[in-house]
């Protein structure tokens, strides 16, 4: 995901890469080549690693190295304020809020805090895309351009490969005029077809499906398909069909820059004069489909398990078996140790998504092994030595809940 100047930075997960929305605002993508196959049927496995339990108990001395890492990450990058929370069935839970949520105020960071999470948002839109290849209403393998016109390649381009980051659409975040018509007004309102056209004034990349990029653009285009297939405005869709069933109360989809309270401020440098600011103001209209939602911890505890294996916490489905077995196909990307599959991610054995944009980051990931989730929250974007803050909590912490399964996401260049 090289690119050029801003960065709306890595909203989404592979984010160093994909995690990034704004390239920095919002989706950083590594452009390189894949395997034109899918790498394997499910979640990769991971290398060997050291002997022991795939996952530490939660014992009262792990708890305390948590603490001091956890700590430690935040006075080294800078973040104001984290949530993290870690939870094992049969043990014991690790829940902990440190910083502050405001600098100016000094209100303490907390678990209930509403924060926005950037690129998690395309775990929630793919979601819906595949509620709809269970309904048979559209097929992964069908072109775009059966379903929206104007799209460059779309005839070609399928479903499937725009959900795995590999349709070669050019990413509207790393549009130069963009980001200028962004950082001016953060507060102004963003049409999808407004993304679409920052888009699509550039070349394609590559052929669809020749290479992994991680774009933003892709996640435009699938969130106009569910609006046009289920005949729904998308966030009404993702509340109706998604949130819902799930029991996320507290999860919604914006139609502006409404931030419900109790919300953390966020702290960015993605601006015009490169200074950091106050972000829980700006309008996150930009991202949409890609990257406006907001969520809290515990909503984010259900949701991990819940994208990551297709069923609900009632035991009902919310996706397909069938389905969820091709959603979590996680061909290999340029990145070291990460698979991406159809709008989730496989870094290490842990599957999930992490998020970017400015102000906030957010990382929510599971491990199928032992059905370990992990949620990180916290309200700035600012790199730290070229790697997102949201990826050294991630790294911190799995060495020490699960040393054979350690998250790392190295950040790529900033895109801008």
């Amino acid at each position: 995901m090289p690119h050029p100047t801003a960065r709306l930075r890595r909203g989404a997960l592979v984010a160093v890469t994909a995690g990034t929305l704004l390239a920095p605002l919002a989706a950083g993508a590594v452009p390189a080549s894949v395997p034109a196959a899918f790498a394997a049927e499910s979640p990769s496995p991971s290398p060997p690693g050291p002997s022991g339990p795939d996952v530490r108990a939660l014992t009262p001395d792990v708890a305390r190295q948590l603490d001091a890492s956890v700590q430690r990450v935040m006075r080294e990058a800078n973040v104001p304020g984290v949530t993290v929370g870690i939870w094992t069935p049969g043990q014991e839970s690790y829940v902990r809020s440190f910083g502050v949520a405001d600098k100016a105020s000094g209100r303490k960071m907390a678990p209930d805090l509403r924060m926005r999470i950037g690129s998690e948002t395309k775990t929630f839109t793919v979601t819906a895309l595949l509620q709809l290849v269970d309904q048979g209403r559209v097929g992964l393998d069908d072109p775009i351009g059966k379903y929206i016109d104007g799209v460059p390649n779309g005839d070609r381009i399928t479903l499937r490969e725009l959900a795995g980051m590999r349709s070669g659409l050019f990413n509207y975040s790393d549009d130069d005029d963009f980001f200028k018509a962004l950082t001016s007004d953060p507060q102004r309102p963003f049409k999808p077809q407004q993304l679409l056209d920052y888009a699509f004034k550039h070349p394609v990349l590559f052929e669809p499906g020749q290479k992994f990029y991680y774009s933003n653009t892709n996640l435009i285009l699938l969130g106009l398909l569910v609006e046009k297939e289920s005949g729904q405005h998308l966030g009404d869709y993702i509340e109706r069909h998604i949130l819902d069933p799930a029991g996320m109360k507290d999860t919604l989809f914006p139609t502006g820059s409404e931030f419900p309270t109790p919300h953390a401020q966020g702290y960015t440098d993605q601006t015009a004069d490169g200074k950091v600011t106050e972000t829980a103001g700006w309008n996150p209209s930009w991202g949409w489909a890609a990257g406006a939602m907001i969520s809290t911890l515990d909503d984010l505890h259900i949701w991990a398990r819940t994208v990551a294996t297709g069923e609900l916490p009632d035991g009902n489905r919310m996706i397909s078996p069938e389905t969820q077995k091709q959603r979590l196909m996680t061909p290999a990307t340029p990145i070291p140790g990460a698979g991406y599959g159809l709008g989730i991610f496989n870094v290490e054995g842990w599957v999930g998504h992490n998020g970017s944009l400015p102000g906030y980051e957010s990382l929510t990931i599971y491990l199928p092994a032992t059905r370990t989730t992990v949620v990180v929250l916290l309200n700035t974007d600012i790199d730290h030595d070229n790697e997102e803050p949201s990826t050294l909590f991630g790294q911190a912490i799995t060495q020490i809940v699960s040393p054979r399964h350690i998250f790392n996401l190295p950040a790529a260049p900033a895109a801008r």
